[in-house]
């Protein structure tokens, strides 16, 4: 089992919006970029406009539910930013995964070299 924690410093998620690969679809986008660290970091945004806080909150839920069931398929030593977008307030589990999964596949230096 890999090891993630979270990213918390705002610093950081900009370095990753900025200097990070990213790939989206209808309900995330995923920002990724090497770290040397030798373990993931994971850090997730839901904005204000999204909802309240009960709908936001259900969205990291899945996200991190999501992310925690597949996490053997990512790189090791990335960090990572899930930020979801205004469809994933009413989607279920089912096709928050799916996105996630998709959005792995296409960006290449999140996903674990097989």
């Amino acid at each position: 089992m890999k090891n993630t924690v979270s990213l918390k410093e705002n610093h950081e998620f900009r370095r990753l919006y900025y200097r990070g690969v990213s790939s989206g679809n209808r309900h995330l986008v995923l920002y990724c970029r090497k770290n040397r660290l030798g373990y993931n970091r994971l850090g997730l945004t839901v904005g204000a406009k999204l909802g309240n806080a009960v709908q936001r909150n259900r969205v990291k839920r899945l996200l991190r539910e999501a992310y925690r069931l597949h996490e053997q398929e990512f790189a090791t030593g990335v960090d990572l930013v899930l930020v979801a977008r205004s469809r994933a307030v009413g989607a279920d589990y089912q096709q928050i995964e799916k996105s996630l999964l998709r959005a792995l596949q296409e960006n290449k230096a999140a996903a674990a070299q097989s």
